[in-house]
């Protein structure tokens, strides 16, 4: 790995640090593992230097964290893994773009930079006592998968738990090793992809389809969704046409984050800014922006 070395970690004196106490400031993070997921994607298990920055560090579902390569640049990536989970940080990451494709040769033990958490979480306290209703396409289950795990964490707290996921063809599903359990704790998953090969048997559907055939019971539901924009609208429009509550739908956006704290503007929608204001935001909050040509 090439480039300027990394900021040192301001000196520790204390037992416990705040993981946010210079917000632009990355801090040394080691790669303690790299899992491939699907075609030009992996998951980065990572680790701060400094066992007490690890330890001190607290973030919710949905959130995202700054990865810093030295020398290239710095890129906003949701925390796949779940709170308590550790000692990891888990971050699912496609290979696009200059930053994430320097990342890609990267093998245990190399450092990089990470600072945060920043954002919005999914609302997994607010649906207790509901049904819970995830939608995801593609990556975009990286950022729901903690709210999988903090759901099934406490489960008696919810009523039904159910999982659509669709992605283009079989060989772009993530995580397909963690389906059965999820089911087995009391989530309902239901798969689908696009286009099927030889080997797949299940759906070959788009996934917002799925919502009509879930029965759900509007009055008592709550509906997180993520993935392609594209996806995301239609699913709410499916959604809306099941008459669940817009301001029970929670949806994540993706935007340009370079500062991640709202200063530069770089991820300006409207007048929120994505990341400080979500990723995660309430359809009610924002549907008239996504209804305007730039969703």
């Amino acid at each position: 790995m090439t480039g300027p070395a990394l900021k040192p970690a301001p000196a520790i004196t204390q037992a416990r640090v705040d993981p946010r106490d210079d917000p632009l400031c990355p801090y040394p993070a080691v790669i303690r593992a790299v899992a491939p997921e699907a075609p030009g994607i992996a998951t980065f298990q990572l680790e701060f230097q400094d066992p007490r920055r690890q330890e001190a560090f607290r973030f919710l579902p949905g959130q995202f964290n700054m990865l810093y390569m030295p020398g290239v640049g710095e890129v906003p990536i949701s925390i796949s893994s779940a709170p308590g989970e550790g000692p990891s940080l888990a971050h699912t990451i496609r290979f696009v773009g200059r930053v994430t494709q320097a990342m890609e040769s990267l093998q245990p033990g190399a450092v990089i930079g990470l600072r945060g958490p920043y954002g919005s979480a999914w609302p997994v306290d607010r649906a207790r006592g509901k049904d819970v209703l995830l939608v995801a396409g593609g990556l975009g289950l990286a950022p729901l998968r903690p709210a999988v795990k903090a759901l099934l964490a406490e489960r008696d707290r919810y009523g039904r738990l159910i999982l659509l996921y669709g992605a283009r063809q079989p060989a772009d599903l993530l995580f397909t090793a963690e389906y059965s359990e999820w089911e087995r704790q009391g989530f309902e998953l239901m798969v689908t992809v696009d286009r099927a090969d030889a080997a797949w048997h299940g759906l070959v559907s788009v996934v917002p389809n799925l919502i009509a055939k879930v029965r759900i019971d509007p009055e008592r539901i709550l509906m997180m969704t993520c993935g392609p924009e594209i996806m995301m609208r239609f699913a709410i429009y499916e959604a809306i046409g099941e008459e669940i509550a817009d301001h029970d739908i929670y949806l994540s956006l993706e935007r340009n984050m370079q500062c991640a704290l709202g200063l530069c503007g770089h991820c300006q929608f409207g007048p929120e800014f994505v990341c400080k204001d979500g990723p995660v935001f309430p359809y009610r909050k924002i549907a008239s922006l996504l209804n305007q040509k730039n969703f």
